[in-house]
């Protein structure tokens, strides 16, 4: 029986499921690797492999993520499969589902209503359900079809996100069209409630998993940019201004931009 060693590396910028699931495409199919075991709150990577670390080391540096291999031993502990696998992956799904779902509501709406701020929160949805949906790809699909649904996702996000920014743009710069207030913070109240729910169903499964803690963080992040959004509708209320929907709109826009570049390392 092969000798199972651990090797620890420390990857300074590893904070968000992105780079999770870059790591794992990029050491997907490398047969000494048995499990890896990620903390993004350590920004740490554990690996049990059999033979030497050098096999997959340099794959691990030639992503750019700032990683140091910081220690490499024996280990004495088991390897074998999650018996809580099926609990994780049902939350996933429910989540998948109700991010996607408040993607076309929030869309929807957000363009009848005239508010940047929702048609942003609802790409940040839909950025939120390509990284549940890549991380839920079974474990045996190719790796090139990954790749190319990263890919795909990735330039439509940046597109998106691309048109949005030109049409806040085009609004500050003299097209005066004051947003639905009302309707701003009614879709956004409900999207904090099922993000809110999405956070509990994540939080119920009481799981110490690596893909679990980044599911945790990340919609934890969406509940933040819910009441931005709210903030903004309120302050479109009081100042009878579009402007605060316009700024919050323009962040949103610009963090989706962000998370599309990072999907988009996942094809290469």
């Amino acid at each position: 029986m092969a000798i199972i060693q651990k090797s620890t590396f420390i990857i300074t910028k590893m904070d968000c499921p992105s780079e999770e699931q870059m790591i794992r495409m990029k050491l997907e199919g490398i047969p000494s690797i048995q499990r890896l075991d990620f903390e993004l709150a350590n920004r740490r990577l554990t690996v049990f492999h059999t033979g030497e670390v050098s096999v997959f080391e340099q794959e691990i540096y030639a992503l750019k993520l700032d990683a140091t291999l910081i220690d490499s031993m024996e280990s004495n502990d088991e390897i074998k499969e999650d018996s809580d696998d099926h609990l994780q992956k049902k939350a996933l799904w429910w989540v998948l589902g109700i991010n996607f779902g408040f993607f076309i509501i929030e869309m929807t709406f957000g363009w009848i209503s005239r508010s940047m701020g929702l048609v942003a929160d609802s790409l940040d949805m839909l950025a939120d359900s390509i990284v549940y949906a890549l991380s839920l790809l079974a474990v045996g699909a190719a790796v090139a079809r990954k790749k190319s649904i990263a890919k795909m996702s990735g330039y439509f996000q940046i597109t998106l996100a691309a048109v949005g920014l030109i049409e806040v743009i085009r609004r500050f710069v003299g097209v005066d069209e004051m947003p639905v207030f009302q309707t701003m913070i009614t879709v956004s109240c409900l999207a904090l409630i099922a993000n809110s729910v999405s956070l509990y169903l994540i939080q119920k499964t009481k799981s110490k998993e690596a893909h679990m803690q980044a599911s945790m963080i990340f919609t934890s992040n969406d509940i933040i940019i819910n009441i931005g959004v709210i903030v903004a509708g309120l302050l479109v209320y009081f100042t009878s201004s579009p402007y605060p929907d316009l700024v919050i709109g323009s962040m949103i826009f610009l963090i989706v931009i962000r998370g599309a570049l990072r999907i988009l390392k996942l094809a290469k």
